[in-house]
């Protein structure tokens, strides 16, 4: 499988977060945000913003004298044996905060060997999941999550996915011409939410971000009921302020 250029946004913010990381941690007894702007380089307007990430995400502690040490989250991802389960645990957090953020279920969604795969998701209640009446496996040309998967392959790698998953008509939106969806693909900004408005299913809409690094294909996706459509932008919209977060537990 061959990947398309990463895209910028989300990556970039994870390459910055990685740096202010590492300063944080040569400094076990705190470190300023002005030290930190030096020795990362890092200007301080973006570096405020970054740090407010951090402390949310639980990798950075703002400390009683002003300064930041390593939080609880890097502590716990950093430990050998139990990461896998406190990586599950803290995305899982992230999810729960995004779905009530955003008042909507959310989905992480992963490209493994060559299908399409939700790793975890957050719903409730008021925040129901789509209702998965065709396996997701088989709808990437009409979902959301299909559709952004699909925009960080290649060409080839598209084609593979579609010679073993057929296009079907799922609702009277769907696209069902290769060539069409292709184009759609490639004139798609990879920084523009991917939209899905009843393509996959009557009554659903859905938004997609995606959260790439390396070899790793992947996207922060979000669901609604119809009538909530008018809500799915700004979710999108938040969704893609915090892919990097996302990414970045991802990342370490």
């Amino acid at each position: 499988m061959t990947l398309k250029p990463e895209p910028a946004a989300p990556f970039h913010s994870v390459q910055y977060a990685l740096r202010v990381l590492e300063t944080v941690s040569r400094h076990t007894g705190g470190v300023g945000a002005a030290q930190i702007a030096r020795e990362t380089g890092l200007p301080v307007g973006h570096l405020t913003h970054m740090l407010a990430m951090l402390t949310r995400e639980g990798y950075v502690e703002q400390i009683s004298d002003g300064t930041y040490v390593i939080g609880d989250s890097l502590v716990l991802l950093s430990s050998g044996g139990v990461r896998e389960q406190a990586l599950r645990e803290k995305l899982q957090q992230t999810l729960d905060t995004l779905r009530d953020d955003v008042g909507a279920a959310v989905y992480i969604s992963r490209y493994v060997d060559g299908e399409v795969k939700i790793t975890q998701f957050a719903a409730g209640p008021a925040t129901p999941p789509v209702n998965e009446w065709v396996d997701f496996r088989y709808a990437a040309h009409a979902s959301a999550v299909g559709k952004c998967l699909l925009t960080q392959l290649d060409v080839d790698g598209r084609r593979d996915h579609l010679s073993r998953h057929k296009i079907a008509r799922l609702t009277s939106r769907t696209i069902t011409n290769e060539k069409v969806l292709f184009r759609k693909l490639d004139a798609h900004p990879a920084t523009v939410p991917v939209l899905d408005l009843q393509e996959y299913a009557v009554g659903t809409v859905c938004a997609a971000v995606p959260i790439t690094a390396g070899e790793a294909v992947g996207c922060l996706a979000v669901s609604m009921p119809m009538e909530n459509a008018h809500r799915l932008r700004a979710a999108a919209d938040t969704l893609n302020r915090r892919a990097a977060g996302v990414l970045l537990s991802l990342a370490l």
